[in-house]
């Protein structure tokens, strides 16, 4: 079944959880924080699906596949964030770690088809 809506996209509904999970877990942070790793970290999340999200509605395969690596680097981007938060103590990020990582795979695959195309 082709999906209709990036919102069918299982990799989406994965990256948008992901999203909703670092806005909780963030606003523990310091207030100090606010400003900087805080903003930092929720944007960079939010690229994530965002690029998705834009990506879907591209024609062109090497368009598709320039958001989604975009995505990638966001999704990278925040993997340091969670380095950074873990070893500032601002909490344990082991959940957000794992849902990272099954972003991650499935960006992957999702990107991998969409290059396959090319060929």
């Amino acid at each position: 079944m082709t999906s209709q809506s990036f919102q069918d996209l299982v990799v989406w509904q994965k990256a948008h959880k992901f999203v909703l999970n670092v806005y909780r877990f963030s606003s523990g942070f310091p207030k100090r924080e606010i400003y900087s790793l805080t903003a930092q970290m929720r944007r960079a999340a939010i690229s994530i699906s965002a690029n998705i999200s834009e990506g879907f509605k591209k024609e062109g395969i090497r368009d598709k596949a320039r958001f989604l690596n975009i995505a990638q680097g966001s999704l990278e981007e925040v993997r340091y964030y969670l380095i950074l938060v873990n070893d500032l103590n601002y909490g344990n990020t082991g959940e957000l770690r794992n849902q990272i990582d099954d972003v991650a795979r499935m960006l992957y695959a999702y990107r991998n088809t969409i290059i396959s195309k090319l060929k």
